[in-house]
């Protein structure tokens, strides 16, 4: 097995061949990356992006399209329909920049549970928001791609590997940076999706941690379920 544990961690010749290792590795996948337009998708574009430029920020449109790249890259690398991974990764964050109280509003006017770190802090609500603007106003009725819009944030528990794929794209698009952990986290996700969800979630809560910020249960959950199936994936290769 690999060793999940981020650069941080590691000192000395084993780190910086460690790191090496991964440079080399993340140089290969963000190649990949920038390949993925050349893989053959039949989803439709142009209402998405007309509606993306009339709501979001040209930067923001910028890490959606990196997002859809990523997640038809790592889609194709472990299996998963393209067509719906860069259809969800394109339609990731369509209420990115809706106001706290038309979050809270949609939320609640679609029947939606909002639980305490939800409510003080709504912007945890553009996944689920998204979703419902997705299918009210682009007309996508497919439940895996909305599902995977809804789960692009928090992550869930049981979450499918289309969701993982699109999870991981959001939180490891190129445009994130090229800092040792996030390279780390991008082999770990390139190697197995789930091991990456686990790991991913941990930097996040390490970050939240550090920041004195509020942390979603579905954070913590997503990462326990993520690493107790990568941990069972490993025991099977091992026996």
């Amino acid at each position: 097995m690999r060793d999940p544990i981020i650069p941080e961690l590691r000192t000395g010749k084993a780190a910086e061949h460690w790191q090496d290792n991964i440079s080399e590795s993340c140089r290969v996948n963000l190649k990949l990356i920038s390949d993925a337009s050349t893989i053959a998708t039949s989803y439709p574009r142009e209402q998405a992006l007309n509606w993306l430029s009339q709501h979001v920020p040209e930067l923001r449109l910028r890490h959606i399209l990196r997002v859809e790249q990523t997640a038809i890259a790592l889609a194709q690398h472990h299996q998963v329909d393209v067509n719906q991974a860069g259809q969800a990764g394109l339609l990731h964050d369509l209420a990115k920049y809706f106001k706290p109280e038309r979050l809270l509003q949609m939320a609640r006017d679609a029947g939606l549970a909002i639980d305490p770190v939800e409510a003080a802090n709504p912007h945890l609500l553009h996944a689920e928001v998204s979703a419902i603007v997705a299918r009210a106003e682009l007309g996508i009725h497919d439940e895996a791609i909305l599902n995977a819009i809804r789960n692009h944030t928090l992550g869930r528990p049981e979450m499918s590997r289309l969701s993982c794929v699109v999870f991981l794209a959001d939180s490891l698009e190129p445009g994130r940076g090229h800092t040792p952990e996030l390279e780390a986290l991008r082999e770990a996700s390139w190697q197995d999706l789930y091991q990456g969800v686990w790991l991913t979630c941990e930097q996040t809560m390490r970050w939240l941690f550090e920041q004195q910020r509020l942390i979603h249960p579905r954070v913590v959950l997503t990462r326990n379920w993520a690493m107790l199936l990568a941990q069972q994936q490993l025991q099977a290769a091992n026996s």
